[in-house]
């Protein structure tokens, strides 16, 4: 206990003098903020791509396009299904006073997302290109862009993170 206060937690003195259920509160509202964008992002991005299978230009890509594209709706699918996650774990759990362990698997459940968002966007942007382009240029597009995705989505936060600033804090 902390000797700030009955029922507070210093385990990890961040500064704002929370319960572990007030931190848990918060940290779920941080996360369904960012569940919104990626969500949003897939399911978008998942609905096109369903529909590309119903379309002419479809019926005549070759095989390796067309496995390329099941490969891609299926990426999709699970980032999907793990973005909207978090919302069914939630429903289930509410009211077991379990909100901690909640927003934990919940966090997992995005991160996940996020790594098959990635993978999703690649493959999406790779058939794109090869469609689109006819050479061999696609594969060293793909994977430049892959590379700023790691730059931005990982590289840099986990850059900043280890430079001290907001260590030890969620």
């Amino acid at each position: 206990m902390s000797s700030r206060g009955e029922g507070r937690s210093d385990d990890r003195d961040d500064g704002r003098n929370e319960s572990p259920e007030e931190r848990a509160d918060r940290q779920w509202q941080d996360l369904v903020q960012e569940i919104r964008v990626a969500q949003t992002g897939v399911q978008i991005l998942f609905g096109f791509l369903l529909s590309v299978a119903f379309t002419t230009v479809f019926r005549r890509l070759p095989q390796t396009d067309t496995t390329i594209y099941i490969v891609t709706v299926v990426l999709a699918s699970l980032a999907t299904g793990a973005l909207i996650g978090p919302v069914a774990f939630h429903r289930l759990v509410w009211g077991r006073r379990i909100k901690p362990e909640t927003v934990v698997w919940a966090s997992r459940l995005t991160f996940i997302g996020i790594l098959l968002l990635l993978a999703t966007l690649t493959t999406a942007l790779f058939l794109v290109l090869r469609v689109t382009t006819h050479n061999a240029l696609a594969p060293w597009l793909v994977a430049g862009v892959l590379l700023w995705y790691l730059l931005c989505w990982f590289a840099l936060p986990l850059w900043v993170r280890g430079r001290g600033r907001g260590a030890g804090r969620r």
